[in-house]
Order: structure tokens, then C-alpha cells, then sequence
């Protein structure tokens, strides 16, 4: 549904005053766990999936000038529906290996290698060039990793476009003995849970403030400053990574004193304005995955691995759930779960509530905060629990059924004992699906392979989380749209998107705008009881593109990716008349942008609350050139 990324920039500024260098990570080597344990044997064929490369850079000098093309926005991008599209264009011979579901380069040309906390993929295993999902075995919960989209060269007005149907093929069979390595990403927000008015990483929905009788509510919490021109507080240097490999620091949270994120084994809180560390928290191996959610008391849940990679043993599972207090910078416990005496490598990870939940191919399990086990998988079951979405509900994907039948269970569950509450069946031969908001309830799935894009969507399901009926169905040709959702193994791994006042607020393809070679998008919403457009459309402004991040209240946040000789801005969407309102304008200068755009809405972890954007990437990665810095996170906020 996006278009590939822009190519990289020129050099980003050098020199300190960005922040606190990072130290090395630990090197504790605890002792090795033993293999996973096997799930279900429900006859599940391995599927490849797509993911996320490294974070796209954009152009700092202006595109070369050449004939331009009038703006021609197909249907679907806020105009009436049902209005003719006109032909795409036709797109470019790409070379094996960038598609959508192709073989991934190491990041800036480096030698494969599989990150640290991702597992390799094990010897004999298919690969891609299968529909869709990852290349995964029974039982192991734990994914290959995803492919990179196309990178356009420099020159080319508007990116680069989608590939045809004979490359996907050419490319397809290219990969089917690739090994696969990337980072997963996710769109994070502040806040917390429990009550509070919705930020659950800019999708999950919640309709927040006082009905205002007109469809939406009334504003939220986040005000426009006198002045919203911005500047860098700081900068997060890049951990050094060894022996050319990947390594996941996914993970970054907003408390009210500290920006936290995950680095090489670690996490750490930095103070919100100056960068300088709070506290730090070492871990025996990588976070492989952490909840998006947070508890009013500031605790969250992180998966790791027990133990540092090895060139020999590159991955020791993700079989470590710990509970994190991101005021004390504290680890409060950490639990695993096993089938027999093995232990079991978990996907995905979340928080409702009072509950941390976890689920795997080998099924799911819960604990309390409180360290007390709530449930486990069943050995005799037939059905499992993929994952789970959280928030303001705890809601389950749960699979039944053989692969050629497979049928998938949407199940909002009491989090304090696992009872079902209320159970949506999706049509059966729908092999994935993702939680895009657990109140209101929205899935997104890739029905019948159709979105075509490696985006994971084609159409959303909006349901009624007490009756487990359903209100409606709203389709989203990836043609049209640019919201995306892996669904594959991390079920709640969904960006570019947000829920809120009973709407799904989505942003259109990116197209041509009224400038020479410039391209815009709009945001539009969808009526979650009927399935229609609303009218509402934000327009990005001419070279900007604009993405949800979260609701604040009845009002949407967004970002605006900034064109070449632009910052970036973050704007307040009302509810109602869809007025923005800008909340902070980052700095145009060259080198201010630079390191802005190497930081993208689709491949990196995008936080904002109080005047404060925090930008960071979800994996680090030995470069193949050294002259240029490499951030982990970068921060702005205003006077």
C-alpha cells in the first residue's frame, strides 16, 4: 500500500552536542536455553510474509527537473467513490531480489546475516516465493525475516512504483533461496492505557472526551504552542554493532519524565528535553519484542532472548517475558512457559490492563502484573492462540483448523481469567489477520492474497466486540491506500493508520501534487457502521506527506513527512471539521532534515506528546561505510 522509500540523503551532520554517546552492550553470556517446544501439529504450511526495511533517507537537493505530469489522484483519495482511476503507470524493470516478496540485501550493502534477536532460518526451510506469511515452521514461533521493498534511484520524480506481475514472479523465484533478514517496526504513541483517553501506538481506537453530537468528540489534550518552530534536543548515537550482523531495538516508550528505548540488550530512559540517561537497564540478550502499551503506572512488557547471539548460535529464542517499570527503570520479574521441559519462543507480545499476554504458534499465554500466571497453552488443543491485541480490551486471533482450512477465531477475552466475551469466524482460507483496535474493535487481513502490495491489507472488518457480530466490511485496495499490517507473527504490528470516534482514518497512496515532480497524499475516514466515507479529507500540502501516528481525544495526530527544502511538522486534526492545527514545525536546514528523514512514518518508531516528537530506529546495523553517523533516536520539541 506505500510506495518504496525515497533514496538515501547525503551526509547527516557531524560532531556532538546531540546527546550522550551509548556504551557498549554487556556481554553476559547466560546459559543457552533449549529449543523451542512444538505447537499444535495442525498441518500449517510454511508462509512467507513482508516486513520492514532499514529506514528510508530522502534527497537533500531538489530532483532534477524533466517534463511534468498533470496531478491526476485516482479514485479512493478523498474524492466521491465510484469515480473512474486513471491507468497507473507502468513500473520499472527492478533487478532480483528488491521486490515485494524478494531477497533482502544487508542493509547498505552489507554481507547477509540474520539480526540479533531474530532467529535464522533453519537448514532445508522453504522459502520465499510462497503466498503469503513467512517461511516459519510449525511449532518454533518465531518468523524469518521480512524482505526490502524496491529502492528508487536518485532522479526519479515521486519515488519509485510498484513492481508488475512478471517481476514478482522473477523475484519470487530468486528468493525462494534466500536467507531473509530485516527488523520489524511498529507506530508507538504515549501515554497509557487503563482508562485513559486512547494511545495505543496511533491505532487503537477508543473514541476519548465527550460525544459532541456531531460524530466525533471534543479536543484533546494536546494544545497548539504560541510558537510551534522546533529544534533538536538531542540525538541518540547508533550502538556499535559487531560482525556485520542486525541487530532489534525495537521498542521506545513516552513516560512523564523520560523517553525510553531499547538498544543492544538494554534499555534505557533518557531525560525527555536534554538526553542525558536517567537510568539503564542491562538484559542478558536483545529485546526481540515489546508492547506498544502502558499501564497508568508507567509498566509495560518486553520480549528477549536469554542470552547474547553468537556468530556459532545466532539465536538463543525469545522465550524471556519481563515486566519493565520505565519510571524506576526496573525489571519487576521475568517469566517463560513451557510444553514438557522445553521452553517456548513467543511472536508477539501485549498489555490490557493488568494483563501481559503472549503468543506463539505453540499458542498463548498470560500472566498478571503481578508475576501470576493466568493461563497457558493446552497440549491437547486444537486450536491456538496466534496472538493478542491490547489496550483497552484483550482480544485474541485465534487459529483453527489445517492449513488448506484454515479458519481464524476473533476473540475478545476477559483478561483477568481468558474467558471469551464475545467470537467473530472469519471466512474460512483467511491464513492471517491483524488487530488494528480493540474498542472499537477493527481487523485488518489480506483476504484471498489480494492486496498485491506486501502491505498485508485488503480489506478491514469492523465488529461489534460484545456480540461478536459484524458491523461491516470496509475494502482498501492497496492501490489507494498506504496503511500496512504484518499479521504474519506480531498481530498487532499495524501503522499508518489510527482509530477513533467510531472512524478508521486512513492515508491515501502517495500521487502527483501541483509542483514539479512533488507528492502529496491526504488522510480520509471510514465510517466503522457503515463502511463509508466520511467526506473528511486532510490534505497533506503540495510535496508533504502526511501519516495518522495516534488520537488524541476526538482529534487525530499526524506527522507530515517534509519535502527537500522543508521540516517535518506534526499537526492536530479535529475530529469534526478535520481544521489542522500545527503542533510543531522542525527546522529546514539541511543538515536538521537530514537526520529527520532518515526516520520514516514506515520503518521507524514515531512518538509525540507535549510538544516533544521522538523518532528511532527498530534495528542497528554495522554500516558498510563509515563516513557517515548513524543515530538510534533522534528528538525535537518545541520552546
Amino acid at each position: 500500500m506505500t510506495q518504496p522509500p525515497p533514496p538515501p540523503p547525503q551526509q547527516p551532520p557531524q560532531g556532538g552536542g546531540f546527546g550522550p554517546p551509548q556504551e557498549q552492550p554487556p556481554q553476559d553470556q547466560p546459559p543457552q536455553t533449549p529449543p523451542p517446544a512444538p505447537g499444535p501439529d495442525l498441518g500449517k504450511a510454511p508462509q512467507p510474509g513482508y516486513g520492514y526495511p532499514p529506514a528510508p533517507q530522502a534527497p537533500q537537493t531538489p530532483p532534477p527537473a524533466a517534463p511534468q505530469n498533470p496531478p491526476q489522484p485516482p479514485a479512493g483519495y478523498g474524492y466521491p467513490q465510484g469515480a473512474p482511476a486513471p491507468q497507473p503507470p507502468q513500473a520499472p524493470q527492478t533487478p532480483p531480489g528488491y521486490g515485494y516478496p524478494g531477497q533482502q540485501p544487508g542493509p547498505y550493502g552489507q554481507p547477509q546475516q540474520a539480526p540479533y534477536g531474530q532467529p535464522q532460518a533453519p537448514y532445508g526451510q522453504p522459502g520465499y516465493g510462497q503466498q503469503p506469511g513467512y517461511g516459519q515452521q510449525p511449532g518454533y514461533g518465531y518468523p524469518q525475516q521480512p524482505t526490502m521493498p524496491y529502492q528508487p534511484q536518485a532522479g526519479q520524480p515521486g519515488g519509485g512504483k510498484k513492481l508488475n506481475a512478471q517481476m514478482l514472479i522473477i523475484v519470487a523465484a530468486v528468493a525462494a533461496i534466500a536467507l531473509i533478514i530485516g527488523g520489524g517496526v511498529w507506530y508507538a504513541s504515549s501515554g497509557k492505557d487503563e482508562g485513559r483517553e486512547n494511545d495505543t501506538a496511533g491505532v487503537s481506537g477508543g473514541t476519548g472526551g465527550t460525544d459532541d453530537g456531531n460524530g466525533g468528540t471534543t479536543s484533546g489534550k494536546e494544545k497548539a504552542p504560541s510558537d510551534p518552530s522546533a529544534k533538536v534536543l538531542f540525538q541518540v548515537p547508533a550502538p556499535e554493532v559487531k560482525n556485520d550482523s542486525t541487530v532489534v531495538v525495537s521498542g521506545s516508550w513516552l513516560t512523564d519524565k523520560a523517553y525510553v528505548k531499547s538498544g543492544i540488550a538494554r534499555i534505557v530512559g533518557y531525560d525527555r528535553d536534554k538526553g542525558s540517561e536517567l537510568w539503564k537497564l542491562p538484559l542478558s540478550g536483545p529485546v526481540c519484542q515489546a508492547s506498544r502499551h502502558v499501564t497508568d503506572d508507567n509498566l509495560t512488557a518486553i520480549l528477549y532472548q536469554p542470552a547474547m547471539p553468537t556468530k556459532a548460535d545466532p539465536s538463543h529464542g525469545c522465550s524471556q517475558i519481563a515486566l519493565i517499570d520505565l519510571d524506576a527503570g526496573k525489571r519487576l520479574w521475568t517469566k517463560t512457559v513451557k510444553t514438557g521441559d522445553q521452553l517456548i519462543n513467543f511472536d508477539n507480545i501485549t498489555l490490557s490492563g493488568k494483563t501481559v499476554a503472549v503468543g506463539s504458534t505453540s499458542g498463548g499465554a498470560a500472566f498478571d502484573v503481578s508475576g501470576k500466571l493466568l493461563w497457558s497453552p493446552k497440549p491437547a488443543d486444537s486450536c491456538y492462540d496466534a496472538g493478542y491485541g491490547g489496550g483497552e480490551k484483550l482480544v485474541a486471533v485465534r487459529k483453527c483448523g489445517s492449513y488448506d482450512q484454515r479458519q481464524l477465531h476473533i476473540q475478545t477475552i476477559d483478561p483477568k481469567s481468558g474467558k471469551v466475551i464475545s467470537e467473530y469466524k472469519m471466512t474460512e482460507g483467511i491464513e492471517y489477520a491483524s488487530i488494528v483496535s480493540t474498542n472499537p474493535l477493527v481487523v485488518a487481513a489480506d483476504v484471498g492474497d489480494s492486496a498485491g502490495d506486501g502491505s498485508g491489507i485488503s480489506d478491514f472488518f469492523s465488529i461489534d466486540s460484545k456480540t461478536g457480530k459484524l458491523r461491516t466490511r470496509i475494502s482498501a485496495p492497496g492501490e489507494q491506500f498506504a496503511a500496512r499490517c504484518e499479521g504474519i507473527t506480531r498481530v498487532e504490528a499495524c501503522n499508518l493508520l489510527a482509530v477513533g470516534n467510531d472512524r478508521l482514518y486512513l492515508p491515501t497512496e502517495e500521487h502527483d501534487g501541483t509542483g514539479k515532480y512533488s507528492q502529496t497524499n491526504e488522510i480520509v475516514a471510514f465510517d466503522l457502521a457503515t463502511g463509508k466515507q466520511t467526506g473528511q479529507r486532510a490534505d497533506a500540502g503540495d510535496g508533504y506527506t502526511i501519516s495518522p501516528l495516534r488520537m488524541d481525544g476526538g482529534n487525530l495526530i499526524a506527522y507530515k513527512r517534509p519535502p527537500y527544502d522543508k521540516g517535518g511538522q506534526v499537526v492536530s486534526i479535529s475530529g469534526t471539521g478535520f481544521k489542522e492545527t500545527t503542533l510543531l514545525q522542525n527546522p529546514a536546514t539541511d543538515a536538521v532534515r537530514d537526520v529527520e528523514t532518515s526516520m520514516s512514518p514506515e520503518y521507524s518508531e514515531f512518538l509525540y506528546a507535549e510538544g516533544h516528537l521522538f523518532m528511532s530506529k527498530v534495528y542497528a546495523s554495522k554500516r558498510s561505510t563509515v563516513r557517515e553517523k548513524e543515530y538510534l533516536a533522534v528528538g525535537f520539541g518545541t520552546s
